[in-house]
């Protein structure tokens, strides 16, 4: 008895670990979101030249049915500079109008809605339109010794060995690439930690090496193969030294000293933080191009926001690059909302962002961020350039970025996607690889 009654305890445990394996899903997963709206301005490609009325038709759909009767609320002004009063109007049979006004001048016209849906959920989005954005002209100066600046920051620069340090990263190496985390010695009292990642098979001839410089912020970068499975020797940095094999609590900890790093030391132009940033990208290219994988010819960097500010930065500083990919840069006409127009990220002379509040006279820090402004070294560019960027970006704002684009004089192709904000479409990411590849020398 004991024996059937043990042996039906074990047929009931199997059935119930059967029946448990056996569980799936049962709702299936939603393949659009419940409310699909889009935004339609009366110009297609989003563009307008001063004095052209604009309006915004925003359509919305609530389980697939019109969206009828309920508000939306609406501010509209210059990017950036909304006002705090919203208008109003309602959806009817899923369509609203929103009359945008005009701009007077160059630039971008931004319109920010809501709405309520019946479930109590609240959608909003952020939309700008272009006004004859090619003939935004930068505010940003140029210092006569500008050059003479950064070829003697480099010059010091190049005096410290930069000893590279190598550790493995198993997790990150496999049969078709090896990955390494770098430390390099890239100033006098500077490091960086970096992913290299290359292909295990050599090549005839060597490959060309990527560097991507990382986006704003302190935080842990990781290892891609997106390049290296493109045959390239890819080199991911950050840039304030924090040692990526620490534990979380340890890394936190290490952060700290980077907290509003941005402002750190901008009374003088030697002593600004970026001052080093950007002589220790200069110096990782340097290491790339120690290599004996580099192919001796094809040095290609690329990096989106902070990344792409020094993206631009370092191919026009560093004699050996030869394409550059920059997405969305920051950094650009910092001194626009002295003029009452946006600037480019960390948004330096206002009071609604904190990373952009100044602790030194105002003339003070404008005589050092001319020597970091992105539009200045855009200036200098000589190597073909492919540029992307959205509109509705409003961190790096369009205007500041068609204000150093602008600037550029080198051979340059963009692919402008008026709708995302900042971030990229893998459209554009796409179209960028492709035109690495057409420009190997």
């Amino acid at each position: 008895m004991k024996k059937t009654i043990l042996t039906l305890s074990l047929c009931c445990m199997f059935l119930q670990y059967g029946n448990a394996q056996a569980f799936q899903q049962e709702f299936g997963n939603p393949r659009k979101g419940f409310v699909e709206t889009v935004a339609i301005p009366n110009h297609a490609d989003s563009r307008y030249i001063p004095g052209q009325q604009a309006t915004l038709r925003i359509v919305a759909r609530e389980g697939g049915a019109p969206v009828n009767g309920t508000k939306i609320y609406y501010r509209i002004g210059p990017e950036m500079f909304l006002p705090e009063h919203y208008d109003s109007t309602a959806f009817v049979n899923s369509e609203a109008v929103i009359p945008m006004g005009t701009m007077h001048a160059p630039g971008f016209l931004a319109c920010e809605y809501f709405f309520t849906t019946s479930d109590g959920k609240k959608y909003k989005d952020l939309v700008k339109l272009a006004y004859s954005p090619e003939e935004i002209k930068a505010f940003t100066q140029m210092p006569e010794d500008f050059e003479k600046f950064w070829l003697k920051v480099l010059k010091e620069a190049r005096k410290t060995p930069l000893e590279p340090v190598f550790y493995d990263v198993p997790d990150a190496t496999n049969e078709q690439m090896i990955t390494k985390l770098v430390k390099l010695h890239v100033g006098k009292e500077k490091w960086f930690y970096g992913y290299l990642t290359y292909p295990r098979t050599p090549k005839a001839g060597g490959h060309p090496v990527v560097l991507c410089p990382p986006g704003a912020g302190s935080q842990r970068i990781y290892p891609s193969d997106y390049f290296p499975k493109h045959d390239c020797v890819y080199l991911k940095i950050e840039i304030h030294g924090n040692d990526q094999r620490l534990d979380n609590d340890a890394y936190n900890e290490m952060r700290k000293k980077c907290d509003g790093y941005m402002r750190q030391g901008m009374k003088t132009k030697d002593t600004y933080y970026y001052k080093d940033v950007y002589a220790g990208c200069v110096r990782a290219v340097d290491f790339l191009c120690s290599l004996p994988e580099w192919d001796g010819r094809n040095v290609i960097v690329t990096g989106g926001s902070q990344g792409g500010a020094l993206t631009i930065i370092t191919s026009a500083l560093h004699e050996k690059v030869t394409t550059c990919v920059p997405f969305y840069p920051a950094l650009c006409d910092l001194t626009g909302f002295l003029h009452q127009r946006a600037g480019g990220w960390p948004k330096f002379f206002t009071s609604f962002y904190k990373e952009g509040m100044i602790e030194i006279p105002q003339e003070q820090a404008v005589n050092t961020l001319q020597y970091f402004d992105v539009v200045n070294f855009a200036r200098l560019l000589k190597v073909p350039t492919f540029m992307s960027w959205g509109y509705s970006d409003d961190t790096c704002s369009p205007t500041s970025v068609w204000a150093a684009w602008n600037e550029i004089n080198a051979p340059k192709q963009c692919d402008i996607t008026p709708t995302s904000g900042h971030w990229r479409f893998a459209s554009s990411q796409e179209k960028a690889l492709l035109w690495i590849k057409k420009h190997l020398r």
